[in-house]
């Protein structure tokens, strides 16, 4: 309780807070200190780590307590109870898919921790919920405009959700499959590459053609967002483009930094909006020191450091799941075919509260494999999912707990030996020197089939176990001097060709970028791994170039066109003309132009755009894509797509070329989800931006973005990054966009954002004296 010495008590400057310095809090064995810096990071200084996970809770709800109550409800199924019997169906997809299994080998999965962690962060969360209930006038603003309280939180609402995992295959599954009823299945490359190289496998007794339409919409229901649109909750679509989310994270040894220590560096992409989707938190207590960003409604950091040793993570693009087709008995639908015989469907009936009436109840139906999405009653069909992540101990993150304490690789490995979901790539780096990689997850190990196309049911295609732990790669103190990652397919050469992983990867020129500038000198700064978590030059771009630096022009535009890309640099700021050409060229012209001319009509249309790998691997070699007279077909799409790109540009931007930039066509907003709910200019105050926005898919600074004709909206990329100066932790430096906080009247609800466009960061403060030195607010949180 040092920490006080010196420090005034100061109340909080947001209405939407609690206004007391001193607070009492069910549940406390002792006082804790809730140290807010100038950057609105919290500093939780406890006597016990389960005290510091109580005051975590606490502080998640003061700060982003709408963010997690909405998360909550979502993911529990409780959407309804609050907003009325238009829900309910989404709320039975989201019960659909949550974990069911027994709770004491659940806790038991993430170690001897997180029974505790839980429970006491659940408790913190309905401390503050408490407090809130004899300080109605501190309710965040969102519960005023929408009518209803936050829902108090049990321990394991913590592990049961599993929604937020990013690890899923079974839209690719479904597409692949479409793509098959209409054209050759190995022509899918066009939409994803496989690799390693790979033929999908013929699925005996599946039909492509015979999957309804609408098979996944549950499934969708349950993983989509929520938002509200024009008064009322819609669910909000996210994309699920192979490496359309992505990160990336990289750590450089000693012998490659100026400083002689190693720099670690990661930023997680996830969807662009307000609050952030991470929240960076310190906790101290005895034993435990630790600082960097988790999710806002769990215990833990999953990101960040300790006092010895920085670890960050990407995902590692593995398969956990499966669709299954099942032979419904044509004589009793609750039975499906399974090997020699029938099975029956297991049946769970729910009841749902709903606002306003009366409760309803909604059957959930699971087989063996998992639970039930579709059934197509007039073909005697069903169909569910197997995943990996319904397993014990997969809750997104939460494994996490185990490496909070890890003092050197060999724990750290063992740590992340015990990963479940998502699966990732974690890099990591110690006050010893040493760095390195390590691939945590489960897989499952299939049975004669490879997971890229729905399969049979009943019991010809199973899976026998997972791959886990040391069956994964990894990598300690490599030659070169550092680790990196980017969603990428990253299997060593001499990994077993037996062990099949996965076969879905993100395009890797955000990987070729990374490698590329790390490469180019023998030491690096923290400013330049900060400038390069920033970098906004395409690879792709480059290559593209060579493709067209001999082309002849054939009209005006095209040669006004090929001016412009020939001088450029590759660098998508969002100040650049060229840019704004490259990327409406990219995605609006030849991208599909190269589809409409590989493919037959109908698997065309199955394909919003395609593999970038595989589009510039069949313009640097057409001789293997566009038949006879190949290279005049390739510079026949080139000419004509980029000249009908430089008319789109000309039409959305104006005529003079020079007026031209990218960040007038994408924009970033942080948008509040209820945003939709609420008076125009209570949606001003809680949405922030609009932004110019440079960098693209492709770019080390991803930009997700989608064109809906009146701008590239960006959707998805990195809302948090940090720079780790390992063993000089005060150096470290972080990025958390719009802001800390949840509460649209909290100072730190957007005061990150300018920095984060400009490519600033603020300091990762980690020593008593640096967190004293710009302490802006103390709460002390006493034993009730």
């Amino acid at each position: 309780m040092g920490l006080l010495l010196g420090l005034v008590v100061v109340t909080p400057a947001s209405s939407g807070s609690a206004r007391a310095g001193v607070i009492p809090v069910p549940g406390l064995r002792g006082p804790v200190n809730l140290v807010v810096d100038r950057w609105g990071v919290p500093h939780i200084y406890a006597q016990s780590a389960r005290d510091a996970f109580l005051a975590q809770g606490f502080n998640a709800a003061r700060d982003r307590l709408f963010q997690i109550d909405l998360w909550l409800r979502k993911g529990t199924g409780r959407l309804a109870e609050v907003f009325g019997p238009d829900y309910v169906e989404q709320d039975r997809a989201s019960r659909l898919l949550l974990h069911r299994g027994d709770i004491e080998r659940e806790w038991a999965s993430y170690g001897p921790e997180a029974k505790e962690a839980a429970t006491a962060f659940a408790t913190g969360v309905n401390a503050y919920v408490e407090w809130l209930a004899g300080h109605p006038t501190a309710l965040p603003e969102e519960f005023e405009q929408l009518g209803y309280k936050p829902k108090r939180w049990t321990p394991e609402d913590v592990v049961r959700i599993r929604l937020h995992g990013l690890s899923y295959n079974l839209p690719s599954e479904v597409e692949r499959a479409r793509f098959a009823c209409v054209a050759d299945v190995k022509l899918d490359r066009v939409r994803v590459r496989l690799e390693p190289e790979h033929e999908p496998a013929a699925i005996e007794g599946f039909d492509p053609c015979t999957l309804p339409e609408d098979v996944l919409s549950t499934y969708n229901l349950a993983r989509d967002g929520v938002q509200f649109v024009d008064g009322r909750l819609r669910a909000v679509p996210v994309d699920r483009r192979p490496g359309a989310g992505g990160s990336n994270n990289w750590a450089l040894s000693p012998s490659r930094t100026t400083t002689g220590r190693p720099i670690l560096a990661n930023d997680p992409h996830r969807g662009i909006g307000v609050p952030s989707s991470r929240y960076v938190a310190h906790l101290n207590a005895p034993g435990l020191d630790i600082i960097g960003a988790g999710e806002a409604f769990a215990p833990g950091i999953s990101i960040g450091h300790n006092q010895n040793a920085g670890f960050g993570l990407t995902v590692f693009p593995a398969d956990q799941e499966d669709l299954y087709v099942y032979e419904l008995d044509p004589a009793d639908p609750n039975r499906y075919r399974y090997g020699d015989g029938w099975e029956n469907v297991t049946r769970v009936t729910e009841k749902i509260p709903v606002a306003g009436g009366a409760d309803q109840a909604v059957e959930l139906a699971f087989t063996r494999h998992g639970p039930v999405i579709k059934v197509d009653a007039a073909h005697h069909r069903a169909y569910a999912v197997r995943a990996a992540w319904l397993e014990p101990g997969m809750s997104p993150y939460y494994g996490s707990l185990r490496y909070l304490r890890a003092k050197n690789f060999t724990e750290f490995q063992q740590a992340v030996g015990h990963w479940g979901a998502p699966p990732l790539n974690h890099v990591y780096a110690d006050t010893g020197g040493d760095i390195g990689w390590v691939v945590g997850g489960l897989v499952p190990k299939r049975v004669g089939f490879d997971g890229l196309l729905p399969v049979p049911g009943d019991g010809r295609y199973e899976w026998n176990g997972f791959y886990a732990g040391a069956d994964l790669p990894r990598s300690h103190n490599p030659e070169r001097g550092f680790v990196a990652t980017a969603n990428e397919y990253n299997l060593p050469p001499d990994y077993p060709k037996d062990r099949q992983l996965g076969f879905e990867w993100a395009e890797p020129s955000r990987y070729q970028r990374i490698v590329e500038v790390l490469s180019a000198k023998p030491k690096h700064s923290l400013a330049d791994v900060t400038a390069l978590q920033n970098d906004q030059l395409t690879v792709i771009a480059r290559r593209v170039a060579e493709l067209i630096r001999r082309l002849p022009a054939d009209k005006p535009s095209t040669e006004a066109a090929l001016a412009m890309l020939r001088g450029w640099d590759g660098v998508e700021h969002p100040d650049s003309a060229a840019a704004a050409l490259f990327e409406v060229w990219l995605a609006n012209h030849l991208g599909p132009g190269f589809v409409a001319l590989v493919l037959p009509a109908p698997a065309a249309e199955l394909v919003y755009s395609p593999d970038i790998t595989v589009l510039l691997e069949a313009l640097e070699n057409p001789e293997r894509w566009f038949g006879p007279d190949a290279r005049e077909v390739r510079d026949g799409l080139l000419l004509a797509t980029l000249s009908s790109a430089y008319e789109e540009v000309e039409y959305r931007l104006g005529g003079k070329p020079a007026d031209w930039k990218w960040g007038n066509l994408q924009r970033t907003r942080f948008n509040h989800p209820a945003a939709g709910q609420v008076a125009p200019e209570v949606a001003e105050k809680w949405n922030v931006g609009p932004f110019p926005r440079g960098g693209s898919w492709n770019t080390v600074d991803v930009s997700v973005s989608f064109d809906f004709g009146s701008e590239f909206a960006h959707l998805g990329g990195a809302s948090f990054r940090m720079a780790l100066d390992v063993g000089n932790w005060d150096a470290s430096q972080v990025i958390n966009t719009p802001g800390q906080s949840g509460d649209p009247n909290s100072p730190h609800y957007r005061d990150l954002a300018d920095r984060w466009r400009t490519g600033k960061y603020v300091p990762m403060l980690y020593s008593r004296a640096a967190v004293l030195a710009n302490t802006k607010q103390v709460f002390v949180l006493l034993p009730k």
